[in-house]
């Protein structure tokens, strides 16, 4: 492989990357000229992958655009265990079944982001399941008790004596050896998967492997700039319909529109600064927010995909019409009228009743386009009845 320019290596180490250890190792190894073996694991423990997984997918995307070596490794093993990562509480193991049935949708999806045919996809069932009870022993000794409960999360379930369960001790042990079974020079994830990592690191030294450099992707923040989440409904999903992609763009907090041109984009960074000194200097946030819903739409369903979702937002948010195209929803039952908030989790606009009583409290629903503020009205059901939450969620009754 031909050596790279300085300036190619150091934005492959600074863009949305917080942290690489050690920095010079992976310096050295990307500027010897040499192909490097690259991977990032992934447990499929959901059916959807949204712009947050996307993250590290893209930066290796990078090492794969370079010529390196690229694999993919699916938590076939893992996910049924649990990462302990960012959770106060156990995570719920999930089946086999379930297991398989996610990956089926995360390939379909990383193909949005990887090509596919250049990347090596590996599933540490392979390895992991064929670990005798020696083999686990050996590899539980290269840590102490003591060391592993440095995470932050354990040290927060013994200061609120919530349960830490011997199997999320050995989580990052057996994702770590992941590592030893690839022999790889550098590994790429979140920035909540560090801990793993470096265990990873750690036991490719004792395995007497080649030493790896582990390089920790930024985490993109949901909508409304908490942790992008199912449990709070602020994601934006790879296989978002268009125009419900370019709306979520455009409803993102204004200070997550440098952020979001970082890590979802590839504009260059020098334009991006210059995006940011103009906000600071007081700019319209929301023309750079179209541009960003521009952008984001058109990687993940093309150009005509793009301009169609930004003529139809335009439509709705900026002359006030009904969006052209409107789920529609015949009710099963023979109730003449229903509460509001037992309608909106009818049509699933919202997960539970309280979270229905919440949007109405806000006045965020409106019947036939009038605003519903007293969450015990009894609405009358007939064809035709359009409900809406928000400004980009519309259910018509037939």
């Amino acid at each position: 492989m031909p050596m790279q320019p300085d300036d190619i290596i150091n934005d492959l180490l600074s863009r949305s990357v917080t942290r690489v250890i050690p920095r010079e190792l992976a310096w050295a190894k990307l500027n010897s000229g040499k192909k490097l073996r690259i991977y990032f694991g992934i447990d499929p423990t959901g059916d959807k992958l949204h712009l947050g997984h996307a993250v590290p997918l893209r930066k290796l995307k990078k090492f794969q655009e370079l010529g390196h070596e690229v694999i993919l490794v699916i938590g076939s093993f893992t996910a049924m265990i649990g990462d302990p990562s960012g959770r106060e509480n156990a995570r719920e193991p999930l089946t086999e079944l379930e297991v398989k049935k996610n990956f089926a949708t995360y390939k379909k999806q990383a193909k949005l982001v990887l090509d596919l045919d250049k990347v090596k996809i590996r599933f540490n069932n392979e390895w992991l399941g064929r670990l005798k009870p020696k083999d686990i022993i050996n590899l539980a000794s290269s840590f102490s008790v003591q060391q592993l409960l440095e995470r932050d999360m354990f040290q927060q379930r013994i200061k609120y004596q919530k349960p830490i369960s011997v199997h999320e001790l050995m989580y990052p042990l057996l994702v770590g050896y992941d590592s030893v079974v690839l022999d790889v020079d550098g590994e790429i994830g979140g920035n909540d998967q560090l801990f793993n990592m470096l265990c990873g690191r750690t036991l490719q030294q004792i395995y007497g492997k080649r030493d790896k450099f582990v390089l920790t992707t930024k985490l993109l923040e949901g909508t409304d700039g908490r942790k992008m989440s199912k449990t709070y409904n602020n994601t934006i999903y790879l296989t978002d319909p268009p125009n419900d992609m370019y709306g979520k763009i455009m409803s993102i907090k204004d200070e997550l529109i440098v952020p979001y041109f970082e890590l979802c984009t590839d504009w260059p960074i020098a334009e991006i600064k210059e995006v940011e000194t103009d906000l600071n200097k007081g700019d319209n946030p929301r023309g750079y927010k179209a541009q960003l819903a521009f952008e984001i739409v058109k990687m993940y369903h093309g150009v005509k995909a793009a301009q169609a979702a930004e003529v139809e937002f335009n439509r709705v948010y900026k002359n006030k019409e009904l969006p052209r195209e409107i789920p529609q929803i015949k009710l099963s039952n023979n109730k003449k009228t229903m509460p509001l908030t037992e309608l909106l989790v009818y049509v699933k606009l919202a997960q539970s009743k309280s979270e229905g009583q919440r949007l109405i409290k806000q006045k965020g629903v409106k019947i036939n386009g009038e605003i519903i503020d007293d969450w015990k009205e009894e609405i009358q059901i007939k064809p035709g009845l359009l409900i809406q939450v928000g400004t980009r969620k519309f259910i018509k009754l037939v």
